[in-house]
Order: structure tokens, then sequence, then C-alpha cells
């Protein structure tokens, strides 16, 4: 395949060698309405001509808002074919965040999907000068509406386009992200074409899909893993079919049946919680066939290392029970592309043994984001890892245990923040992540920790939390952990309880306890979490097991602050919140 090397070509790589009918589809009124890879880029020039129109000049910043949209796409290829630079926005972060993101980025124009993401912008409208344009991809009474905005395209020739993409290189500035991290204020990371188009073909080859195939996607475009995903399937020819919610996912999954689709650590533990629950209501000798093979899953390595005999058992398993999962997912699928946090072993173990392949890799939106992801090919899975860099990408393990990366994917850097860059990006190209990690046999990459999250107990030990809390995890009690112990004479642990689980169990002990709060207060519901922990704990030294827990009563979501846009959470706005369960463990 030919390389690309501006974004903005992909469409048209796309129209020249696998033109689609269904390039880009939306349900609207419950029906999948098509946009044509033809169509695609017609109106991607719309948009283009008509910011021409409104004055924006290459290198202006224009701001999107907005869920998973074909609109989204066509937008953002008409920003890039005009020279302008794309700075995407997480629809669920703050007004106050919004204001500083608009004010340093100097943002001119802005595309919003909705009236609830308006009244955000609107809000602070007031305090950007530089704004000048917002444009709404719903109807909304008094805003310009995107078909209005597309018909300012009269206005300016084509010419005037196809001059500015002539002069567009692949080392200039396609979009500026900004990552709000766990803790400051946002950094706009800055990514070349270059960056992204690399990494589109770094990762082209691990992911095992065609013109022929189907995507959904319901992962946050603003992020740059759904983002550069995307053009993937484009530069691939894979029509995409986007999701109307994430509450939707499940009809949708089994309405386009698609080969490929993104996912998160979290939606997957979801999916294997519900798949569970549901094994637990049947009776006899069916539920005696699913737990047989829920157990038999969770055993699974890849290319028939078990044997012969297991193999065979694990044919069985898939006829009479994990057929129904595929059925749940559309029956199609061919790679489940996991990425953003760490997944559970036990989880790629089970769903790739239903013949669901879930694929981890690893990234920062400071490399585009793919540094190494597993596949089939050449052995290339090793469950427990990330799998192997991309065959553009080198990695290497500093003497601290720290990853380091280098590649045509690693950012251009830090906007107006040379400070921060040069603390990340070393003057010959290796960017430290801030992640720890090793590679098993010098090749597969494993992820232990954040360098920053890492802490020393009083004792002086050093405690790992992320592997332990992905241990943690397993049990069907707990939805979330924290581990904490910063300092302290042992490591203890905040716990948000599945609530959804636990209020089941409850009615079955007949404990009289079914809100959130009451479950989480009551004694009888932490002495069984406890009993989970205790057994998880074994897993580990004597030094880094949890010694006391405290029952969290409230869900850490984006929303009420305690995790990042990428589901990271946010430890010490975890820790300030729940101050007094801290103190009630360590006796402040």
């Amino acid at each position: 395949m030919k390389e690309i090397k501006r974004l903005f070509d992909i469409p048209y790589y796309q129209l020249a060698h696998y033109p689609q009918e269904d390039s880009l589809c939306d349900k609207v009124n419950e029906q999948w309405v098509k946009t044509s890879t033809q169509e695609f880029v017609n109106r991607a020039m719309n948009v283009s001509r008509a910011l021409a129109s409104i004055g924006i000049e290459p290198d202006d910043k224009v701001a999107m808002i907005s869920n998973n949209r074909s609109e989204w796409s066509i937008t953002d290829i008409g920003i890039l074919m005009a020279g302008a630079i794309n700075v995407p926005i997480y629809p669920t972060i703050s007004a106050s965040a919004y204001e500083f993101i608009f004010n340093d980025a100097e943002v001119k124009v802005c595309f919003v999907s909705d009236e609830e993401l308006l009244a955000k912008v609107n809000e602070i409208k007031d305090k950007v000068p530089s704004l000048t344009h917002i444009i709404s991809f719903n109807r909304i009474e008094g805003i310009e509406h995107m078909s209005e905005f597309e018909a300012r395209a009269t206005q300016v020739d084509e010419k005037v386009i196809e001059d500015r993409k002539a002069v567009i290189k692949e080392d200039d500035l396609a979009t500026l992200i900004y990552t709000s991290g766990t803790t400051g204020t946002p950094k706009g990371v800055m990514l070349s074409h270059k960056n992204i188009t690399a990494n589109v073909s770094g990762s082209r080859e691990r992911l095992p899909v065609d013109s022929e195939s189907r995507a959904l996607s319901f992962l946050p475009l603003c992020h740059i893993y759904e983002r550069m995903v995307l053009y993937l399937f484009m530069y691939t020819g894979v029509s995409i079919y986007f999701a109307e919610s994430m509450d939707t996912i499940g009809d949708n999954l089994r309405e386009v049946k698609p080969q490929v689709f993104t996912a998160v650590p979290r939606l997957l533990e979801k999916v294997y919680d519900r798949i569970v629950a549901k094994g637990t209501e049947l009776t006899g000798i069916k539920r005696s066939l699913f737990f047989w093979a829920l157990e038999l899953g969770q055993r699974w390595r890849p290319y028939g290392e078990n044997g012969p005999w297991y193999e065979f058992q694990l044919s069985i398993a898939n006829k009479i029970i994990f057929s129904k999962w595929r059925e749940a997912l559309g029956g199609n699928v061919l790679a489940v592309a996991s990425g953003s946090a760490a997944l559970q072993p036990r989880l790629a173990r089970v769903f790739n043994a239903a013949q669901v392949p879930v694929l981890e890799g690893y990234g920062l939106t400071e490399t585009s984001p793919v540094a190494a992801v597993n596949c089939f090919d050449d052995k290339g899975l090793r469950i427990g890892t990330v799998g192997r860099a991309l065959s553009n990408v080198e990695i290497k393990i500093a003497e601290d245990g720290e990853i380091l990366i280098k590649g045509p994917n690693v950012m251009m850097g830090y906007y107006k923040r040379q400070d921060l860059t040069d603390e990340v990006l070393t003057k010959d190209g290796w960017l430290h992540t801030g992640d720890i990690g090793e590679l098993e046999d010098g090749q597969y990459l494993k992820i232990t920790d954040r360098k920053k999250e890492i802490f020393k107990t009083s004792g002086g030990k050093y405690i790992a939390p992320q592997l332990m809390e992905n241990k943690y995890k397993e049990s069907r009690f707990i939805d979330q952990i924290m581990v904490i112990g910063e300092n302290q004479k042992h490591p203890a642990a905040l716990v948000v309880p599945d609530f959804d689980f636990l209020k089941e169990w409850a009615k079955r002990k007949g404990i009289n306890a079914s809100t959130s709060e009451e479950l989480s207060a009551n004694e009888a519901v932490k002495a069984r979490i406890w009993e989970e922990v205790e057994e998880l704990n074994q897993g580990f030294g004597n030094y880094e097991r949890v010694k006391k827990i405290e029952l969290c009563s409230n869900s850490w979501t984006v929303e009420t602050e305690e995790m990042t846009p990428s589901l990271k959470l946010k430890r010490k706005v975890i820790l300030a919140k729940y101050s007094a369960l801290v103190d009630r463990i360590y006796g402040s």
C-alpha cells in the first residue's frame, strides 16, 4: 500500500482504491444513514472552503467538541485541508478547562454537536477574545447549522484550497490535543501529519481488516487512540459505523456485526461481568457447563500451547457456550483493540478462548498513540504484555525501569511549553513515557506501573499500585480500587464495590441494604469484600499486601473528576475526596 504523508490524503486514497457506499454511517431516526467516500471528500472540501470564506488562514486553530459522528471526520479533514489546526476537546471536561484550552490555543472557530455543549461554550466565550464563530452539527435555534456553513463554500474557489494543500508538508503541525493528565493544567500535545500517518502505517500490519470489513466506533474521537484508528480504517477501506451512544453499544454491535472495534479495559470488564451475572442465574446442567467453559477459558494460552486435549474441550465450550458471547458482539469480530489502561490477563485469556480476539496495545497521546500492540502473526500475542513494538518504533528500558520510545510517531512537543518538552524529550529523540516496564524475551513489552504512582511505605518498601489494582479487580465484588499507603506503615485500599452484583448478593443473603450508601456502610458487605481481598493478597509479598480497606459509596467517573477522560485514576483527587476514609484506615 502506498505510504500516505498527510492526513487529508487518506479519504482521497480510499476514493481511488476502495470507494465505499458506506464510508461513514450514523443512526438517525432508527435508520443507518450512509455517507459514501465521494460524498465524504466533497463535504470535507466544502468545510475547507467555508472556513476560508470566514477568514481562517493556515495555522489558525479550530476547536471541535462533539460526540462520534460523520460530521466529526468530515470537519476534521476539512480543517486540515484548509491548513488549519484541529483542536479536539473532550465534551465532559469542565467549563474552566474549556476556557484554558480555548485561550491557550487561541481558538478562532468552534464546532459543537448539541445544545448541552453549546451551553458550556457560551459560558466562557466572552472570556475568549480570539473566538469568532460557533457552528453546530445539530440544529439549534440562533446558531449556524453545519448545512448553512457548508453552503458558504460557494464564496471561495476550490483552487484556493488546492493551493493551500500543495504547500502542506508531512512535518507540519496537524492537531493540538490537550491531555489533562492526572495533575496540573492541560498540556497541548503537538502532533504533525507525519506523526499520525506513520502510526497508521505502523499499525496497519497488526490489524486483520480489509475493505470488506465494518467497524463500530464509540470511544471518544477527541482522543488520539480512536482518531488514529479511524484514519487506519479509512486507509484500508473499512466502513465506519458510529454507535448512537455508550448505552446502545450492545444493540449497535448486533446490528452492524462489525469485524473490528476498539475498547478500553473498563468496558470489557463490564461486558464480562454481565456475562457472568447471566451465567449465575442459570441452574442445573446449564450452570455447570457455563462455569466449566469459563474456567477453561481462563486457562487459555495462544498457539495451542495447552495441548490437544485442552483444545478439544475448548472446541466443545465454543460450540455450546462461547458461541452466544460471539453472537452478542455481532458474530463477526476479528479483532478488539484494547488500549488506554491495563487489561486484566484473565480477561484477555477468556475472550480469546471464546474466539473474540482481544489484542492489547500500549501508547500515549505523545506517541500518536500506538507504540506496541499484540497481534497473531509470528507469535506476536503474549498475554500479560502489550506485544512487540511497531516496526517503525523503537522501545528501550532505562536503568530505572522507565520505558523510552523513539520513532516518527513521537510528538513535536508541548505547545508553548518548551520547558515541559525538554523534561520528556531527549535531544536524540527518545521520549520518557513516565511508565515503568520490562521487555520479556527482549521483545514483548510489559507495563508494570506509572513511575509517578509507585510509592514507598514508611518501612522503605516500594509499592507498584497499578499491578495490584488490576489483580484485585478480578473479584466480582470489586468494581474500582485504589491502593494507598505512601509513607504509611502498610498498603491499604479504597474500594468501589460492584453495586449491581452486590444488590443481588445482598438479596440472596437476606441483608437489608439496597442503595449504594447502605451497601457500602454494611459490615457484612465489608467483611465479604475483605475476604476477596485476603484471597487475592496471596499473590503478593507480605509487605505489598493490602492490610485494610474502606468502601466508597459512589463510582469514580470523569464527570465527578476522579478519573481522566482516558479513564486513569486521579489519585490526588481521590485521596483528597476520601480523606476521612484514609484517616479511618491509618488512625489519623
